[in-house]
């Protein structure tokens, strides 16, 4: 029986193909439009990004690679062995620029792709929200009046300023990371953990590379 690995069919991919080819592990050449592929005793499913540890909870998947914003977001049961190293960028508060200060004023409408996240952020400082939920785009929002700022992700910060906006305050950092099945954890311990070695391996020939 193979490993069933979820991936995101999003930003994380390139940089799951680069560490499993680095860690000696098979990996489809080109899934194309297939969301299913068996390779050399995987299983790989291509999923989006934000489904990845749902597959993952309920076994669907035994182990899969999500972002820890995703992971923050789903707030899955998942086992988190791993941290490895890419896909690294931040999740911040970015208002219009000029209008930094307002940031903690008593209410605001916030608009984002982590609702969980953001209400959690602004319940922990004492401001009522009201979060508008967006599927992508976010950085429109405030300057078409939807909302008063956002939180997102950023990795250099050029498309918060191409749309007018500066950054408020970091919520978390995220990087990609395995996760784990519990059930699957325990079951199929040996091959789980000989994944986790090899991606360990692999993850430390990375130290000093560019992410």
């Amino acid at each position: 029986m193979s490993l069933t690995i979820a991936l995101s069919k999003g930003k994380l991919l390139a940089g799951s193909e680069s560490l499993f080819r680095r860690a000696g592990l098979p990996f489809p050449d080109d899934p194309g439009r297939k969301l299913v592929v068996a390779l050399d005793g995987l299983r790989f499913l291509f999923v989006k990004d934000m489904d990845v540890p749902t597959y993952v909870e309920y076994g669907v998947a035994d182990c899969g690679i999500a972002g820890r914003d995703v992971l923050l977001e789903m707030a899955s049961d998942v086992y988190e062995p791993l941290d490895l190293g890419f896909g690294r960028c931040r999740l911040v508060v970015a208002r219009p620029r000029g209008q930094e200060k307002d940031a903690r004023s008593s209410a605001l409408r916030v608009a984002t792709k982590y609702p969980r996240v953001a209400a959690a952020h602004f319940l922990e400082r004492g401001v009522s929200v009201e979060v508008v939920r967006l599927a992508g785009s976010v950085e429109l929002a405030p300057g078409l009046g939807l909302s008063d700022c956002i939180v997102d992700v950023v990795e250099t910060g050029r498309t918060l300023a191409e749309n007018g906006l500066a950054v408020v305050e970091e919520v978390a950092s995220s990087t990609a990371r395995l996760v784990v099945n519990r059930a699957s954890y325990h079951a199929r311990r040996d091959e789980v953990m000989r994944l986790v070695a090899a991606l360990t391996a692999a993850v430390g020939t990375m130290v000093g590379t560019p992410q």
